[in-house]
This record gives structure tokens, C-alpha cells and sequence, in this order.
């Protein structure tokens, strides 16, 4: 009964979230951050909270028959868009500056309304790098991975309606090295997902 009203784990199977979030980490999900559930359902007794930009949620995505952990981009009231990888949100372009270099992608921090994080974009052509103006519906959220050219997001399964959401993801319980040998990362165990 805890794990399906209080808290659960998510093992996180791709790389749409890195690098904030590796293949193998298994992550804790607070399924109290934004409803108050009955038990073993997706009945809501209570609205606790709403997600927030930059929160990273897990939901169960009926048009992607699969549960997913993305990060918040636009909260219903929100007009987005995405041009050449960078976003606009409410008419004000969101700010980045390079963190690392490699030879196959880049890294940079994204400052979204107060919140930073890291994103990776691929230095090859990459065919979901823009969108037009989207307005978010009431009950709905626009939700992208860190890893933005490898993400199938909302530019793929369209808005994420509030009923679908299990909860916020907090940190990284443990996570296994799905490349080398499921050996322990223990510099990721109990890491703040931010």
C-alpha cells in the first residue's frame, strides 16, 4: 500500500534524461507531491500541489502505453515553443550557457524560470529541434527529457494530462552501470535529482 500511495521506485530504462539521469538508476518517486490518492489507483481524493516548471515527473502515458520520467517544461497558461533547441516560454527566450564539449554532443545549462539544470543536445542533425507557439491547456503540462534530441517528449506524445501523472521524482536510490556488468555507480546513490 506505501508504494502505490506514498512513495515508489522507477528503474529508468533510457537515456531521455541524461545526464541529469542515467540508464540503471533507480529513482524515488514522492507520489504524495501533488495528490493524495486512494490506494492501488489513479483516484485523486485531494489536489496537494501542481507540478512546477523544472519539476521531474513520472507519469503513465496512455498514448505511450509506457511509464515515463521527463522534466517540466510548460504548466497550463504557458504559450512554449522551440527554435534551433532553444525555448521560449510566455514570449522571454530561456537562457543557456556550455558546460562540456565532446566530440557526439554538448551539454548546457538551461535556466528555466529560476531553475537550472543540464541538457544535452547531439552535434548531428537532429529532427525535433523546433515547435511553433504552444498553448498548454488547463490540466495539461508540456514535458521534455534533458536529453533533448534523444527524447520521445511532447513533441512526440503531444501534452501530458494532469490525471496521468504518478508523482514527482526526488533522487537517485541506486543505480547499476547497464555497461559495465550492472556494477554499482555509487557516486550516484541518493543523489538529489535537480
Amino acid at each position: 500500500m506505501f508504494r502505490s500511495a506514498v512513495a515508489d521506485w522507477y528503474e529508468v530504462p533510457t537515456g531521455s534524461m541524461k545526464p541529469t539521469i542515467e540508464e540503471g538508476d533507480r529513482i524515488l518517486t514522492d507520489k504524495m507531491a501533488y495528490d493524495l490518492r486512494i490506494p492501488f489507483t489513479h483516484v485523486s481524493l485531494l489536489r496537494l500541489a501542481e507540478p512546477q516548471t523544472g519539476d521531474i515527473i513520472v507519469f503513465d502515458s496512455k498514448v505511450a502505453d509506457n511509464r515515463l520520467i521527463k522534466r517540466v517544461i510548460g504548466t497550463p497558461g504557458d504559450i512554449v515553443s522551440l527554435q534551433n533547441n532553444e525555448l521560449t516560454i510566455n514570449g522571454e527566450k530561456v537562457s543557456y550557457s556550455t558546460l562540456n564539449e565532446s566530440i557526439r554532443w554538448l551539454d548546457k545549462t538551461e535556466h528555466l524560470k529560476g531553475h537550472a539544470h543540464t541538457i544535452r543536445l547531439t552535434k548531428s542533425a537532429a529532427s525535433l529541434v523546433q515547435f511553433p507557439a504552444t498553448p498548454i491547456a488547463a490540466d495539461h503540462y508540456l514535458v521534455m527529457g534533458d536529453n533533448r534530441d534523444n527524447s520521445a517528449d511532447s513533441r512526440v506524445i503531444g501534452l501530458i494530462p494532469r490525471d496521468e501523472l504518478l508523482g514527482r521524482a526526488e533522487r537517485v536510490i541506486v543505480s547499476l552501470d547497464y555497461d559495465d556488468y550492472y556494477l554499482p555507480r555509487s557516486d550516484r546513490f541518493l543523489k538529489r535529482l535537480e
